[in-house]
Parts: C-alpha cells; sequence; structure tokens
C-alpha cells in the first residue's frame, strides 16, 4: 500500500516539474520574441556631416630669368623655389593653381614674356608640391599657338595632373573635369578667360580654350552642378595691376553666385585683390577671391611679388530626408612673398616668416596685406602655423 502511495506522489512530482519547466520555456521564448523585436527595431536616419579642404593658388608666371635660375645639369628643377611652402600646399584635400604659361617644354623651345612657353618641370615641381589641378585658361594659353597647347596637355596628362580650361579635343572640353575625394564628396573644376592677347582661336577649335561668355559658362555650370556636389570657378579676368575689383569682375562674381557656383578664383590682375561673401539669388552664398596674385614669377614690381594661398572647407550636411546640403566655411589666407637677388635665388616665402633681411619693415607690409585681404571679409583668419 506504501509502495502505491510512493508512486503516486512520485508521479505527481515529476508531472509537476515537467509543467513548470514548459512554462519557464514559454517565459523563455515570450523573452527572446521580445529581444528581436527590440533588435529589428527600425533606427531613425539621422543627420551627417563630411567635410574636405580646398588650397588655391594664383598665378605660376614663369619668365626667363626663373627658370634660368632653375636650371641645372639635366634640366630645370623648380622644388627649392617652392620649398618654403609645401607643407601648407600639401595638407589639404585639394589643392588647385592657376598655371599661366604652357609647359610645352624644350622640345618646342623656351620663351619668355610675351610669348610664354615653360619646361615641363614646372609641372613635376607643382605635383611633387601637393598640387591637383592646374587652370590653364588664360590670356596666355595661345602665345606659342596649337602646337604648345597640345603638347602641354600630353605633359600634364603624363604626370597625372587634371587640367581644365584648355583641351586637345571637342570631346576633351566636353568632359567636366571633376575630382573625386575619398571623403566621398565630389568637385566641379571649370575655368574661363576675357581672351587671349588678342591671338584668335584657330577656327573650328573653340575647344583650344574657354572664353568667358555667360550663356556658355551657365550651360557648364548647370551640369556640373547635376555631376557634382561641388562647382569651383576659376575666371581670368580683371585689370592688371589693379589692386581692387573693377565693375566686371563684380559683374561676373555676382553671375557665379546666382546659378550657384560655390567658390570663384580670379587670376590675372597679378597683384592680390580682397576676399568676399557674394550672395546669389537664391540666397546661397559664394566665396569670392577676385585676384590671388601672382604666386611664383618674375615679375619684380613690389605687389607683383605678393601672392597667397587661400583655404577653406567644404561642408557637406546630409539631412535626415537624405538631401544634401553643401556649405564653404572656414577661410583662411597665408600672404606669400617672392624673394630673389640679382635675378637668381627665387624662393616663394610665408609672409609672417619674412625677416627684415628679406624685406625691408617685413611686419608692416605683411599687416598691410592683411588689411587689404580682410577689408570685406571681417574675422578672416590668417595662417601663422
Amino acid at each position: 500500500m506504501k509502495r502505491g502511495k510512493l508512486a503516486t506522489v512520485f508521479v505527481l512530482v515529476i508531472i509537476f516539474l515537467l509543467a513548470a519547466c514548459a512554462n519557464d520555456k514559454k517565459v523563455d521564448i515570450t523573452t527572446e520574441k521580445q529581444r528581436d523585436k527590440e533588435v529589428t527595431k527600425p533606427v531613425e536616419p539621422k543627420e551627417t556631416v563630411k567635410q574636405i579642404t580646398l588650397s588655391a593658388i594664383g598665378d605660376i608666371l614663369i619668365h626667363d630669368r626663373v627658370y634660368n635660375d632653375a636650371a641645372v645639369e639635366d634640366g630645370y628643377d623648380f622644388l627649392p623655389m617652392l620649398r618654403k611652402v609645401n607643407p601648407f600646399l600639401s595638407d589639404t584635400t585639394i589643392t588647385i593653381a592657376n598655371q599661366e604659361t604652357m609647359i610645352g617644354g624644350e622640345e618646342i623651345g623656351l620663351s619668355s614674356y610675351p610669348a610664354f612657353n615653360s619646361p615641363v618641370e614646372v609641372g613635376y615641381a607643382l605635383k611633387d608640391a601637393g598640387v591637383d589641378v592646374v587652370s590653364i585658361a588664360n590670356n596666355h594659353t595661345l602665345d606659342r599657338g596649337e602646337k604648345a597647347i597640345q603638347q602641354a596637355i600630353k605633359n600634364w596628362e603624363t604626370i597625372d595632373m587634371m587640367y581644365t580650361g584648355a583641351y586637345k579635343d571637342k570631346r576633351d572640353s566636353e568632359n567636366i573635369r571633376i575630382y573625386q575625394t575619398d571623403a566621398g564628396i565630389s568637385v566641379a573644376f571649370l575655368a574661363y578667360t576675357y581672351g587671349t592677347n588678342g591671338i584668335p582661336v584657330p577656327d573650328g577649335k573653340d575647344y583650344l580654350v574657354n572664353l568667358i561668355e555667360k550663356e556658355v559658362m551657365a550651360g557648364a555650370i548647370k551640369e556640373a552642378k547635376k555631376k557634382a556636389d561641388v562647382t569651383v570657378l576659376s575666371l581670368h579676368f580683371g585689370d592688371e595691376y589693379e589692386r581692387m575689383p573693377n565693375d566686371t569682375q563684380k559683374d561676373l562674381a555676382q553671375f557665379a553666385a546666382d546659378n550657384g557656383v560655390d567658390v570663384v578664383l580670379g587670376h590675372h590682375p597679378h597683384v592680390l585683390q580682397p576676399l568676399q561673401w557674394v550672395k546669389g539669388k537664391k540666397g546661397n552664398k559664394t566665396l569670392v577671391a577676385y585676384s590671388l596674385g601672382n604666386f611664383l614669377s618674375g615679375q619684380d614690381e613690389f605687389y607683383n611679388r605678393i601672392g597667397g594661398i587661400l583655404k577653406f572647407t567644404i561642408k557637406q550636411t546630409t539631412k535626415e530626408d537624405g538631401k544634401k546640403e553643401i556649405e564653404v566655411v572656414a577661410p583662411k589666407f597665408m600672404p606669400t612673398f617672392v624673394t630673389f637677388h640679382d635675378e637668381t635665388d627665387y624662393r616663394v616665402v610665408p609672409m609672417y616668416q619674412l625677416t627684415n633681411g628679406e624685406l625691408k619693415d617685413a611686419d608692416k607690409h605683411y599687416q598691410e596685406i592683411r588689411e587689404h585681404m580682410s577689408q570685406w571679409m571681417p574675422g578672416l583668419e590668417f595662417v601663422e602655423e
């Protein structure tokens, strides 16, 4: 009898334990399902920000006294001339220069003012210094004709340098230059000049140099804005040796802003002109450098020896709805000065580093240039390290 009762009790205990385990399993399964729901719950999209930096320099105008100074046993070496500014050219995502003279090389004969043709080693030096893009639309583009342009382009392609403003053929001219950065921000580079010193563009070969024509430029800007995140426009315009922009320059800067250009880089006056924010008709802001002056040249007048490096940041914000906004922020400027002695030892030197031995009253001149460049942009930061 006792054995029967014990057996019954044992069976009941087993049934109770099994039921308890089953309940625990149900609780565990429910908990896992809740966890799965929490894990798979969609995350709300957040605003993201990406940035790149750009540097821009003015005219690379290679007179014979400059390339003669660069002559070495087996060619030309311009690297020593840029050594003091190299760190400031290679510390940004992209650097663009205005290459005013064609680098057709010795193959077609070197020449100086008024019809320039420069050593190919100029390109090597710029590449080594950190330059990524060159604007080659200017009043000297046609100095030595189509042959010099074609040879220069061949030389640029050999060193894998992006060029804009003059092209080898129609197809090449239709290919808008777009620099793709590792950050995922793309930048289009366009370049145009007011003219070519009276030298006519060969019939049917408009691709050899881009001339400033608003209708043509508007179409190119529109296409650039479709293909790239940022549009930078180089304009060869203004009056030579005038330290303030003329009405035509201001009108073209406004035109660029109204068409949505992000940055305008001006060249040709061979002297520095002030920086300015120009407001477009849609409320956008365009950074305008009316003239970046001479960066490296053989011109010897005081203000012709002063150029500079413009730096700025491109900020791309992707909104929660996926819409992207571009903003140019944090412009900075570093004035530079070309030193030389008896047409030798040409060097580009940051003005803040100049000694009185290199330039009498160096600090006084540096402060004057700071005031000149910032007169329309109060608070402009100057690079001094």
